[in-house]
């Protein structure tokens, strides 16, 4: 007798359909962030060309993080309280994406801080409840494994998106075209997301078997983690502010830069793999090694021409594909399932609080010292390497993948 699927897709081969669950995701986040990053590759010199200055383009990045992380807070608590994971991913995913094509109809700098704001205000509603659907379908796939997938198809967008920006710029057609172009990828983005909500409408299953309720409050490894991260985060200069000195010190043609921020996004798309699934193996020290080596982004990219600006990117891209897969992989396991929505939301808070803070120094310190800058995007992101550390041996033996 044949087995009766159930309505929510996870069928008698739950790893199966797990990986299908990753891969619609995957192919989601594939156009989300072909038009949002497409977008980030020229919102630097956008701004700078409505008039903004390098302080207040350090400012807007770091605000739109700010809010773009504090608010998963908010978000992910609602998640994990009203069950409606996919209602809130479905809404942040609307805003996250709309706001990018009505940057070709601003005309102040200001007016486009505003939909820089939105689109990361989207992100924030949409990321807790997003990842905590992830992390139930990881169980299932290998938590590095999985993390490393969805942000390898996500970054495949990171990388076609600047590259079309990059086309539209070619060919003279400027800025506001390039922004307009990017409406095509984002309203497939929601239509796939749809998509996904009827095939999938209960990812928690892919993880039936969860822990007793725990009523205390999160483990010390997770503040500490919390504090690791955000020291890297403080330390990782946004790329509005990259793209706004390479324009501004001519260190690369304007119409190379999106192709610049497309290597790094191809970089972040094979670390993300390579890096998850070493994480799968090794845990906690995956991560201490991908940040060792990208820490050394900011010197290549502030002090040389393109010869060594395109490397400095490539590290910089290593440790952005670190950053989405393995440390939203290594919190999965840190967490019980009913509580990863709040626990999400508290981790990218704390994470964009730092990044704020750090992106708001960066614009001063380039401004008055560019060797400043450097010594302090490096020593932030070394200073978190003792935390991760201790954390690691907190965690002792435990799998990678499995909350203690």
């Amino acid at each position: 007798m044949g087995t009766i699927e159930p309505r929510s897709g996870v069928t008698a081969h739950p790893s199966r359909a797990a990986l299908k669950f990753v891969l619609l995701l995957g192919a989601v986040s594939l156009c989300a962030d072909m038009t949002y990053e497409g977008a980030r590759s020229i919102t630097g010199p956008y701004l700078a060309l409505l008039g903004a200055g390098g302080a207040a383009v350090g400012a807007v990045a770091g605000l739109g993080e700010l809010i773009g992380y504090g608010l998963r807070l908010a978000s992910g608590y609602l998640a994990d309280c009203t069950g409606r994971y996919w209602a809130i991913t479905l809404g942040g995913y609307a805003l996250n994406l709309v706001a990018v094509p009505l940057l070709a109809l601003a005309g102040r700098w200001e007016v486009a801080a505003l939909l820089i704001v939105a689109e990361r205000l989207g992100k924030a509603i949409r990321t807790p409840a997003r990842d905590a659907m992830l992390s139930h379908a990881t169980a299932q796939t290998g938590r590095g494994w999985g993390f490393g997938l969805h942000e390898a198809m996500d970054q495949v967008g990171a990388t076609l998106g600047p590259l079309v920006v990059a086309a539209v710029l070619f060919f003279h057609e400027g800025y506001r075209t390039g922004f307009a172009v990017l409406a095509v990828p984002a309203f497939t983005a929601l239509a796939l997301l749809v998509a996904a909500r009827l095939v999938y409408p209960s990812p928690r299953e892919f993880e039936p078997c969860t822990p007793k309720l725990q009523t205390g409050g999160l483990s010390r490894e997770f503040w500490l983690y919390l504090a690791a991260a955000g020291l890297i985060a403080a330390g990782y200069v946004d790329f509005p502010l990259i793209a706004y000195h390479f324009a501004k010190a001519a260190a690369i043609p304007a119409s190379y830069i999106p192709v610049f921020y497309a290597v790094a996004m191809g970089v972040d798309a094979a670390a993300a793999l390579f890096f998850g699934r070493l994480f799968d193996r090794l845990g906690l020290p995956t991560l201490v090694a991908a940040t060792l080596v990208s820490s050394l982004f900011a010197p290549f990219v502030f002090l040389g021409g393109p010869q060594w600006a395109l490397p400095g990117m490539a590290l910089w891209g290593v440790g952005m594909g670190a950053q989405e897969s393995v440390m939203r992989a290594a919190l999965a396991g840190m967490v019980p399932p009913h509580r990863r929505g709040t626990a999400y939301g508290i981790f990218n808070t704390g994470y964009g609080v730092f990044w704020f803070l750090g992106s708001a120094l960066a614009g001063l310190l380039y401004d008055r010292s560019v060797p400043g800058l450097i010594g302090f995007s490096v020593a932030a992101q070394l200073a978190s390497i003792p935390l991760l550390i201790r954390v690691g041996k907190a965690r002792g033996t435990a799998s990678p993948g499995e909350a203690r």
